[in-house]
């Protein structure tokens, strides 16, 4: 059966085909009431399925936001993922998602499929890495906001477009405050990668803090931004520090820079028999969804994730091109840095 077209339902409408498609595709110029639900009626009867592409021409606007994240299964990332799909809804937009294993490649060819399929706005949620594949995605976005095109970085502020940065370095600083006044004294990290800018942002605030204080950490370590990045990075963590279960000495507090990690390494830890927070204690940063159901509850700094991709699509859609906003964190103590002895 062949598929309907615009000129069937302009001739069982009684209209002209340039009618039919200012009424069907949401041109600004419609015709009268009584002419327009004709012709959606006609279209109704007959089955027909609007072009996309022509709508988008006829409203300067395809309705469409893409969004690049690193990895989508991570609680983080699905936490913007959430608010950005909540916001667009309401601004009757569609997400289209690109997950990018932190690959850059596979980002700037997220970049561009979105950029040829006329989104109105394009949001990039993860931490950056400067050099060369900034530059080329600048070159990518440099045509695309000519064409009225938007762009939201939710990380550290690049030259093209606007921003909603979590405030890194100040909110590690305020746990480390926090945890020198419950009154640790030793401490250790594990980082991410040297090349990430959140990673070094964390690490930078809390080590500058541990400093007013006369304090340095023991040793850090470094690992992937995952899970497992936090398991092997805690592992070596341990047997540089020397630690052995039930020692009678003050436990190390370790700064993990994100909660996947302090979660590796307290699964880590438990399976070489230490014990958290008795003879190890362990903060995170982000404070993910998951960590309601975790044992112990861990120490971290809660940043409004959901509310930050809320923010990314307003910025994309009724901001100035390069506004620049912060998202504060909270230092939240919970059990896993309680000292117990």
């Amino acid at each position: 059966m062949a598929a309907v077209r615009l000129q069937d339902v302009a001739a069982a409408a009684g209209v002209s085909q340039a009618t039919a498609s200012r009424v069907l595709n949401g041109s600004s110029r419609i015709p009268g009431e009584g002419v327009a639900d004709r012709v959606r009626a006609a279209a109704a009867d007959l089955g027909y399925i609007a072009n996309a592409q022509a709508q988008a021409l006829a409203r300067s606007s395809t309705g469409l936001i893409g969004l690049v994240v690193h990895d989508v299964a991570d609680p983080y990332f699905s936490s913007i993922v959430r608010g950005v799909q909540n916001e667009a809804r309401t601004a009757g937009k569609l997400v289209l998602l690109a997950s990018t294993e932190r690959d850059f490649d596979i980002e700037r060819q997220s970049v561009s499929t979105f950029i040829s399929h006329r989104a109105d706005a394009i949001i990039l949620a993860g931490s950056r890495q400067s050099g060369d594949l900034d530059r080329d995605l600048e070159k990518e976005f440099a045509a695309y906001r000519k064409n009225d095109g938007k762009v939201v970085v939710i990380g550290q502020p690049l030259p093209f477009g606007a921003a909603v940065e979590p405030e890194n370095f100040v909110a590690s600083a305020a746990l480390a405050e926090a945890l020198i006044g419950e009154g640790h004294r030793r401490f250790a990290i594990i980082g991410g990668p040297g090349n990430i800018r959140t990673s070094v942002d964390r690490r930078n605030g809390f080590v500058d803090a541990l400093a007013r204080h006369g304090f340095a950490p023991e040793i850090e370590v470094a690992g992937d931004f995952s899970r497992d990045g936090g398991f092997s990075a805690a592992r070596r963590l341990a047997a540089a520090l020397e630690l052995h279960p039930g020692s009678e000495t003050a436990p190390p507090c370790v700064f993990a820079v994100t909660d996947v990690m302090a979660i590796g390494a307290i699964a880590a830890w438990r399976s070489q028999g230490f014990r958290v927070p008795d003879d190890v204690c362990v903060a995170g940063f982000d404070d993910i969804p998951t960590l309601r159901d975790h044992f112990p509850s861990l120490t971290t700094v809660a940043l409004s994730l959901v509310e930050i991709g809320e923010r990314a699509v307003k910025l994309a859609l009724d901001g100035e091109q390069d506004t620049h906003e912060y998202a504060p964190g909270t230092v939240v103590l919970r059990a896993s840095s309680a000292l117990t002895r």
